[in-house]
C-alpha cells in the first residue's frame, strides 16, 4: 500500500531508543527527540506526514521483535508522566491519532492481504500495527477501548501462518485489557468474545491457549461473571486427566497413554492455564460441593510429574507453576519442595525440567509483582488514608518465605554449562533482589560469579545488581569478594568445555581484560578494602593454604590483569609478593630437604662433590663441604657459566632422592604457587614499567599520594606461566614421574635454591657484589620461568622520568624491606 521508510532511518531510532533507560543526560535526550520525531500532533490535513510517522513506528517495532519492546512502554511512560500535571497535553493527543491511525492502517492491510503479491509483507505489516497498537494499550488501554469491537472479528483469523498466530494473541492481550474498561458493552459482542476464545482455546496451541485462558479471564471475572461457561471447559480437561491417571494406574505398560498422548499434553497444560486465572474453589464454580479443587488438581498434576515421559513431565511442571500463581501457598507442599529442589540440585536431571522449574519461579514473581503493583495503583486511587505498606506486606512475607524455600538451589543452578539454565537462575534472582524478598549478602557471591559469564547480556545484568546492592549496603561487596572470586572459579570450571585445558581468569579476546575485572573496580576505589582484598588473594599463594593449582593460575590470570589504575596498586601486589616468597620459599626448600635421603657411599669418598650434612638444616647433600663452606654467592660469580658445575649438582640431588616419588609431586605442585606469584610479579614489572629499585624502594605506609600516579601501561604484555600451564597440560600431579622429570624437578629446586640466598640483596654489600647477586638471583628467575629472561631489571628512562623525585641516594635503591 505504502512504501516502506528507509532502512536506515529504522536503524538509527532502533539504536537511539534502546538507550532510554541510559544515564539521564542521554535519556533526556532520547525522551526528546522521540517526542518530536513520534508523539508531537500531527495536523489533520496531513495524510501524508501521519502515514509517514504510522511506518516509522512500525518499522521499529517490527525490528525489535526479537529482542522485545520494554523500551517503548518506558519511552511511552516517560514522555505521559512528563505533562500528568500539565494543562495542555501534546503527548496524549498525539497517542490518541496514533492509535486511531494504526487502526485505520490495519483495516487497509486486511483488504489487501488477497493480494499474493503483497500477501507477505502486507501480513507482516499487519502483525506490527497490531503489536504496536497491544503496546499503547499496555500503557493507556482508554486509548483502544472505542476500538475494542473492530479488533474483535481479528479473533476468528485462519491460522496457516507464524503471523497469523501473532494476530490472535496480540489481539487477546488488546481485548483483555480494554474490555474490563468499556462502558455497558453490548451481551452479543461479549458472548461472541467468549465463544471465539473458548474455539481456540479448544483448537491451537499453548501460545495461542495462553492468551486466550488470560483473554477468557479478564471478560468472565471482571465483566461477564459466565462462570458455568468455564467450568464446563475446565471439567472437559479436569475429567480427561482423571481418566488417563486411572488407566496409567491400572496398567503403566497400557498403550492407551501413548495413543492420547496429545490429549494428555493438551489436558496438563490447559488445567493449569485455567487454574491460574480462576480460583474453581469459588462456589460460583463448584457450587456447594465440599471437594478441595486445587488439592485434587495438584494431586493430579503432581501425578504425572513422576512419569517417564519427560514431555509429559514439563507439561505437569508448567500446570503446577500455573496453578501456583492463584495458590501459592501450594509451594510449601513437601511433595512440592521436594520435587523442586531435586530437579534444580540434581546434576543429571534434563536441562528442560530444571528451565523449567526455575521458568516456574520466575513467572510466579514477576505476575507478584504486577499484582502489588497494580494493588498499590488501586489503594492510592480510593483510600490514601489506608496503611499500603502493611497491605503489601502480607503479600511480599508470602514471596518472601517462598523464594527462601528455594534459593540454595536457585543459586547452585549458576553452577551448569547451559546458558539457558544459567540465565532463568540469574532472571529469578535478579527478581527476588528487586522485590527485596531476601537478605541480599547471601548471594554476593553468586553474582560476582555470574559476573565472568561469557555471555555479555547475563554478566551485565550480575554486575547491575552488584552496583545495586553497592548502592543499599555499602561494604557488603567487599565482605564477599574473595569467596565471589573461588566461586567464579567454580563457575568458568562448569562453563568450560574442554576439561583439559585450565581454565584461565581473563577474556579471550583483544581486551585481555580480567573476568572479575568489574568486581575489582568497585572495590579499587577504596585504599583499605582494595589492599584486604589484594592481600587475601595472595595469602591464597600460600604453602598454607593448600590452593588448587588452577585455582591459583586462575587468581594469577586476574591479578595480571586486573583495570589497575595508579602506580600503588601493582606496587603492592610487588611488594607482598615478595613477603609471600620469602616465607613461603623457605618452607618449600626445608620440606624439600627433609624429604631426601643420605647417599652412604658418597659419604665415604673425600671428593670435591663429596656430601655433607654439616649444615643441620641442608639435609640435601647436594654440595661438597669445601664447596659448601663458601658463600653460594661468589661460587655462582665465578662458576656462574658452568653447565657442568649445575649438572653436577643436580647428579648429587638425584642420588638422595627417597623411592617413594610423592614429595617430588609435592613439591612440584606447592612450587606452582611460587613460579606463578614470580612470574606474576615479573608481569607487572614489564607491563607497567618498574625498575628494581623502584620496587624496593616502595613502602605500603608511604602516604597514597606518593605513588598515586597514572599507570603508562605497554601493550602487547600478556601473561603466560607456561610452567604452570605444562603442569596442568600433562596432569603431573596424577601421573607417573619419568627420569625426566625428576630431573626437571630437581633442577627447580636448585634453582629456587640460588632464588631464595639472593632474595634480597644486602645493604652493606659493594655496587659489584650488589650486581653479581642481581645476576645470581636474575639467572635463577629466568630459569624457573621458562628461560624468558627477565625484563626492567635496569631502571627504565621513563620510569625514572616519571619518579624523579624518588631517584635520590645511591644506597636506597637496595636497603632491605
Amino acid at each position: 500500500i505504502e512504501q516502506p521508510t528507509f532502512p536506515k532511518i529504522t536503524e538509527m531510532c532502533v539504536k537511539m531508543i534502546r538507550r532510554v533507560n541510559d544515564e539521564e543526560g542521554i535519556k533526556k535526550l532520547v525522551n526528546e527527540t522521540f517526542q518530536k520525531l513520534w508523539f508531537t500532533p500531527t495536523p489533520h490535513h496531513d495524510k501524508e506526514a501521519m502515514t509517514r510517522k504510522i511506518l516509522n513506528i512500525t518499522d521499529v517495532v517490527a525490528a525489535c521483535r526479537d529482542t522485545g519492546y520494554d523500551w517503548f512502554e518506558q519511552l511511552l511512560q516517560n514522555l505521559l508522566k512528563s505533562e500528568e500535571d500539565a494543562s495542555y497535553k501534546p503527548v496524549k493527543k498525539a497517542c490518541t491519532q496514533l492509535v486511531d491511525n494504526l487502526v485505520e492502517h490495519i483495516l487497509k492491510y486486511e483488504e489487501s492481504l488477497s493480494d499474493s503479491d503483497n500477501k507477505g509483507v502486507n501480513s507482516g505489516r499487519l502483525v506490527a500495527c497490531i503489536t504496536t497498537l497491544f503496546l499503547f494499550s499496555k500503557i493507556r488501554p482508554q486509548l483502544m477501548v472505542k476500538h475494542a469491537m473492530t479488533m474483535q472479528p481479528y479473533l476468528t483469523t485462519k491460522c496457516s501462518t507464524q503471523n497469523d498466530f501473532m494476530v490472535i494473541c496480540n489481539v487477546a492481550k488488546i481485548l483483555e485489557l480494554v474490555v474490563p474498561l468499556m462502558e455497558h458493552p453490548s451481551e452479543t459482542f461479549l458472548a461472541t468474545i467468549e465463544e471465539d476464545l473458548m474455539k481456540l482455546i479448544i483448537k491451537y496451541g499453548m501460545t495461542v491457549v495462553q492468551h486466550c485462558v488470560s483473554c477468557l479471564g479478564a471478560v468472565v471475572n471482571k465483566v461477564t461473571q459466565n462462570y458455568k461457561f468455564v467450568w464446563a471447559c475446565f471439567n472437559r480437561y479436569y475429567g480427561a486427566l482423571s481418566k488417563l491417571k486411572n488407566q496409567h494406574q491400572e496398567d503403566p505398560n497400557s498403550t492407551i497413554l501413548t495413543a492420547n498422548k496429545p490429549a494428555l499434553l493438551r489436558s496438563l497444560f490447559t488445567v493449569g492455564a485455567l487454574c491460574r486465572h480462576f480460583d474453581f474453589d469459588q462456589e460460583d464454580f463448584k457450587g456447594n460441593s465440599k471437594v478441595n479443587i486445587k488439592d485434587k488438581v495438584l494431586e493430579l498434576l503432581m501425578y504425572f510429574t513422576k512419569h517417564s515421559d519427560e514431555e509429559v513431565q514439563t507439561k505437569a511442571i508448567i500446570g503446577l507453576g500455573f496453578a501456583f500463581i492463584q495458590h501459592p501457598s501450594l509451594m510449601f507442599e513437601q511433595e512440592v519442595k521436594t520435587l523442586y529442589n531435586s530437579i534444580l540440585s540434581d546434576k543429571n536431571c534434563s536441562v528442560n525440567l530444571k528451565i523449567q522449574v526455575l521458568k516456574n519461579l520466575q513467572t510466579y514473581l514477576q505476575e507478584e509483582d504486577t499484582r502489588m503493583q497494580q494493588a498499590d495503583r488501586d489503594w492510592k486511587k480510593v483510600a490514601k488514608q489506608e496503611d499500603l505498606k502493611e497491605m503489601g506486606d502480607i503479600s511480599s512475607g508470602m514471596s518472601s518465605s517462598i523464594m527462601q524455600l528455594y534459593l540454595k538451589q536457585v543459586l547452585e543452578a549458576f553452577f551448569h554449562n547451559q546458558s539457558s539454565v544459567r540465565h532463568f537462575a540469574l532472571n529469578v534472582i535478579a527478581l527476588t533482589l528487586n522485590q527485596g524478598l531476601i537478605h541480599p549478602v547471601q548471594c554476593v557471591p553468586y553474582l560476582i560469579a555470574m559476573g565472568t559469564d561469557p555471555e555479555p547480556s547475563m554478566r551485565n545484568k550480575a554486575d547491575q545488581q552488584l552496583v545495586e546492592i553497592d548502592k543499599k549496603y555499602a561494604g557488603f561487596i567487599h565482605m564477599k569478594a574473595v569467596a565471589g572470586m573461588k566461586m567464579s572459579y567454580q563457575v568458568q570450571q562448569a562453563i568450560n568445555t574442554c576439561p583439559k585445558d585450565p581454565v584461565r581468569g581473563f577474556r579471550h579476546d583483544e581486551s585481555s581484560s580480567a573476568l572479575c575485572s568489574h568486581l575489582y573496580s568497585m572495590i579499587r576505589g577504596n585504599r583499605q578494602h582494595r589492599r584486604a582484598f589484594l592481600i587475601s588473594l595472595l595469602n591464597l599463594f600460600d604453602d598454607t593454604a593448600k590452593t588448587e593449582v588452577n585455582m591459583l593460575l586462575y587468581i594469577a590470570d586476574n591479578l595480571a590483569c586486573f583495570p589497575y589504575q595508579t602506580q600503588e596498586e601493582p606496587l603492592f601486589i610487588m611488594h607482598h609478593i615478595d613477603i609471600t616468597l620469602s616465607v613461603s620459599g623457605s618452607n618449600l626448600l626445608q620440606s624439600f630437604k627433609e624429604s631426601m635421603v643420605k647417599d652412604k657411599k658418597k659419604e665415604k669418598k673425600p671428593s670435591s662433590d663429596e656430601e655433607t650434612e654439616s649444615d643441620s638444616n641442608s639435609g640435601s647433600g647436594s654440595e661438597s663441604e669445601e664447596e659448601a663452606s663458601k658463600p653460594r654467592r661468589l661460587r655462582k660469580r665465578v662458576d656462574s657459566d658452568s653447565d657442568s658445575d649445575e649438572e653436577n649438582d643436580i647428579n648429587a640431588v638425584m642420588k638422595c632422592l627417597p623411592e617413594n616419588s610423592a614429595p617430588l609431586i609435592e613439591f612440584a605442585n606447592v612450587s606452582q604457587g611460587i613460579l606463578l606469584l614470580l612470574m606474576l610479579k615479573q608481569h607487572l614489572k614489564n607491563l607497567c614499567g618498574f625498575s628494581d629499585s623502584k620496587i624496593q624502594k616502595y613502602s605500603p605506609s608511604e602516604s597514597a599520594k606518593v605513588y598515586d600516579k597514572a599507570i603508562n601501561r605497554k601493550t602487547g604484555v600478556h601473561f603466560h606461566p607456561k610452567q604452570t600451564l605444562d603442569f596442568l597440560r600433562s596432569d603431573m600431579a596424577n601421573s607417573k614421574i619419568t627420569e625426566e622429570v625428576k630431573r626437571s624437578i630437581v633442577k627447580q629446586y636448585l634453582d629456587f635454591k640460588l632464588l631464595m640466598e639472593h632474595l634480597d640483596p644486602d645493604e652493606e654489600e659493594e655496587d659489584g657484589e650488589v650486581s653479581a647477586s642481581t645476576n645470581a638471583r636474575n639467572k635463577a628467575i629466568t630459569s624457573l620461568l621458562g628461560g624468558g629472561s627477565p625484563k626492567n631489571n635496569a631502571a627504565e628512562t621513563e620510569d625514572d622520568e616519571s619518579d624523579g623525585e624518588d631517584r635520590g641516594g645511591g644506597t636506597s635503591g637496595v636497603r632491605r624491606r
